[in-house]
């Protein structure tokens, strides 16, 4: 199952950090940083998306060299709805996030400058989404399996995270959605084995 299918069960989930009001919260932050910035949303969410590539690319090298539970913990540590600095600092070096502010400004028409303040309220936003599919404190022990279908994605393309957390958010409120979700959710693995992946 891919990133959205997992974030989508997180929400359904009760043992799964992810609600509706987790993602109203996360998305708010992205409006609410737009607001802040004196930016276009759509600006703030394709900022987004770069960061999200750049992420992906930054935990994949942490999990290569310190294992997955240094990934895991970095999320844990750093995972919000606020600015934090120390979040970038700790998995991108100067030059990497130069580049990535260039590559937003390339993208968006902001100046590095704008682009570069976005990185830390970004970061962590992005986290968050990503410990929406980690176990509650009463079952801490179930694995994140969106964190790993996040780390397996080949590539440092862009990460469209707003609109994946949208379409959470909005089908998993559809009796009809939510029922046919679970349904595939149940299936998938027997399709799988068949199918001989």
């Amino acid at each position: 199952m891919g990133l959205f299918d997992e974030m989508a069960g997180a929400i359904h989930d009760p043992n799964q950090e992810g609600s509706t009001n987790e993602l109203s919260n996360i998305l708010s932050s992205v409006k609410q940083l737009s607001d802040d910035s004196g930016l276009d949303l759509s600006k703030t969410e394709v900022a987004m998306s770069v960061v999200g590539g750049h992420l992906r690319s930054a935990l994949q090298k942490k999990q290569l060299e310190n294992g997955t539970d240094s990934v895991v913990g970095v999320v844990n540590q750093f995972a919000g709805t606020v600015s934090d600095s120390k979040a970038v600092e700790s998995l991108f070096s100067h030059a990497q996030i130069t580049d990535i502010a260039q590559k937003i400004s390339e993208k968006t028409g902001l100046n590095t400058s704008q682009s570069e303040s976005l990185l830390p309220t970004l970061v962590p936003v992005i986290l968050k989404v990503l410990k929406t599919g980690a176990g509650t404190q009463n079952n801490n022990q179930i694995s994140n399996r969106l964190l790993t279908i996040f780390l397996d994605v080949d590539g440092d393309g862009d990460v469209d995270f707003v609109d994946m957390i949208k379409i959470s958010k909005n089908d998993i409120k559809n009796p009809f959605k939510k029922w046919l979700f679970n349904i595939g959710r149940k299936l998938m693995p027997i399709i799988s084995r068949f199918s001989g992946r």
